[in-house]
């Protein structure tokens, strides 16, 4: 039975990912200083596969204690966001950059680690091009440049995979609606109206539950993965804002959408990705933005917005 070590596993994509790897037979100790107070691995608890550290990952004592014994670290724990990462941008440098040194240095070469990155580097792109894994990487807000920073020193490191997600979106025991399907759909289901700047901006979405998969994919494939990068996006899903909008409506007639000349994004995201070397390597991103946005608008239904922003 292997052993990963995921940090900031009770996050948002932390809570699902364990459920799927717990579910796969694998053992799981996560670490997480439960910043947001969550209480979403509840439900994982009556597990005897699954265990719960309270600390830091910047703790070189505490990491250095629980490497022992794994064989896969998945580094989830990140400030994510721009907006996050500029409230307190020591804290962004110290958790996104530094305690990823921690763990490369501490690890033995024998374990794997998948890091997820993100596919906003790709942002000052026109979104008149495909973005591959050689396209340049220009991150211009302190979040992309800790997230790309860490991905290439990682990446001159032995048994590394990387990923750089798209925007993900779906429903998870610890929700986050800044992140901009959820944003939009649950402004649809909620408010039934919203103002849009930078319209026709573009960029690629990935469930959830497919990033996920994709891990546990990338766990069973490391012999051949090993030592690239990978974009991890739904091929259908590249659209710009308004094209996702206008999506959302199909689904909530009544939704009024206002395209607004006032406002812009931190990060500058406009951008189109091929996932082409993923599909190669032989992972599909499968499940569809309209399952996402009925999955969300079932969500939305038993949610108290005010707990689920980070900022």
């Amino acid at each position: 039975m292997e052993h990963i070590l995921v940090t900031g596993g009770a996050g948002y994509i932390g809570s699902i990912l364990c459920e799927h790897l717990i579910g796969t037979g694998y053992k799981v100790t996560v670490l997480d200083n439960l910043m947001y107070k969550q209480q979403s691995l509840f439900h994982l608890c009556a597990n005897s596969r699954f265990h719960l550290e309270f600390g830091d990952a910047c703790d070189e004592f505490r990491v250095n204690e629980l490497l022992r014994n794994v064989d896969v670290i998945i580094p989830l724990a990140a400030i994510v966001g721009a907006k996050a990462c500029d409230r307190n941008s020591q804290l962004a440098q110290s958790v996104n950059l530094e305690s990823i040194r921690l763990l490369n240095r501490l690890r033995s070469p024998d374990q794997l680690i998948i890091f997820p990155n993100t596919n906003s580097g790709y942002g000052t792109n026109s979104g008149d091009f495909y973005c591959t894994e050689e396209t340049p990487l220009e991150p211009i807000t302190l979040y992309g440049k800790t997230k790309v920073q860490a991905e290439l020193e990682l990446l001159d490191s032995p048994n590394v995979i990387t990923f750089r997600l798209a925007t993900v979106f779906g429903i998870s025991p610890r929700m986050r609606l800044d992140l901009l399907v959820n944003h939009f759909v649950y402004a649809a289901a909620t408010d039934n109206y919203i103002v849009i700047f930078e319209k026709d901006f573009k960029r690629n979405y990935v469930h959830i539950r497919d990033v996920a998969d994709c891990f546990l994919y990338a766990i069973e494939n490391a012999d051949q993965m090993a030592g690239y990068a990978y974009n991890l996006g739904l091929d259908e899903a590249n659209l710009s804002k308004e094209e996702l909008a206008l999506k959302i409506k199909e689904y909530v007639p009544d939704f009024y959408i206002h395209f607004s000349e006032i406002g812009s994004d931190p990060d500058k995201r406009n951008y189109i990705v091929s996932n082409q070397k993923l599909k190669d390597a032989g992972f599909l991103a499968k499940r569809s933005l309209d399952a996402g946005i009925q999955e969300l608008l079932k969500g939305f239904h038993m949610m108290n917005y005010s707990i689920y922003k980070n900022v």
